[in-house]
């Protein structure tokens, strides 16, 4: 799917002379000389493992209200500036509050993960964004509501197929849905094969090596540590070595 814009269409006046009020000014975003390439959104949906989504409604938890949109309403993909999605998604939620349009656009979303760095021998949990560029609104579609969001400073367009937004399809959903139940974060791999380390945990505590070898799948690492002179190969979890 890529991102683009509806067709030129006859916005109604009163549409057209709709202010924010200055007590809720948008966050200006600087637009970068080029808009960044973003990958196939179902591409990137098909391969990143989603633990949690940032959403701006406490009161229901962002996997319930994905699964249970209720009447006409559904999830759309909008295509922004990467970096920007926390602000597209505050000018957002302020342009549906000074333009009355709550009762058509529900909810934005940004998908986060959960991960796990080690740095200086310490852990530290961050967030990062699982689809650079992109932010999900929960929706009515119609001429209104398009408006309002494809008029949002920063966005770049609605993500679709042809001329027209295309949802997100049930089971598309639910494979998000899916990836939300696990509590697990995930660990951000700062070394490759190659690259000098040293490990900071178990018996082998303190010894510099070298990484020979990285399986993602078991989270395990094979350090090439130098035993008498002999290059001995040691495995290890992720969070036992750091990058020297």
């Amino acid at each position: 799917m890529a991102a683009n814009d509806k067709p030129d269409e006859q916005v109604p006046e009163e549409e057209q002379n709709t202010t924010v009020s200055e007590s809720e000014e948008t966050v200006d975003i600087p637009v970068p000389a080029e808009d960044p390439a973003a990958d196939s959104f179902k591409d990137e949906l098909d391969v990143s493992e989603t633990k949690d989504f940032e959403s701006s409604s406490p009161e229901q938890s962002s996997a319930e209200k994905l699964d249970d949109p209720g009447d006409d309403r559904a999830w759309y993909v909008v295509h922004c500036y990467s970096g920007y999605e926390n602000k597209v998604r505050h000018n957002l939620e302020q342009r549906i509050e000074s333009m009355n349009m709550k009762d058509q656009i529900f909810d934005v979303v940004i998908p986060t993960q959960e991960e796990i760095e080690v740095r200086d021998g310490k852990r530290r949990y961050i967030e990062r964004h699982v689809f650079p560029g992109y932010v999900l609104v929960n929706m009515l579609l119609s001429e209104e509501s398009w408006y309002v969001v494809r008029n949002t400073p920063g966005v770049t367009g609605f993500v679709g197929m042809g001329n027209e937004p295309t949802p997100l399809r049930p089971e598309e959903v639910s494979q998000i849905l899916r990836r939300m139940e696990s509590d697990a974060p995930t660990i951000k791999v700062t070394f490759k094969p190659g690259e000098k380390v040293r490990i900071i945990d178990g018996p082998f505590n303190d010894f510099p090596g070298v990484v020979d070898e990285i399986d993602m799948e078991r989270s395990k690492v094979r350090v090439l540590v130098n035993f008498f002179g002999r290059s001995t190969p040691v495995e290890l979890g992720f969070l036992q070595v750091e990058k020297i």
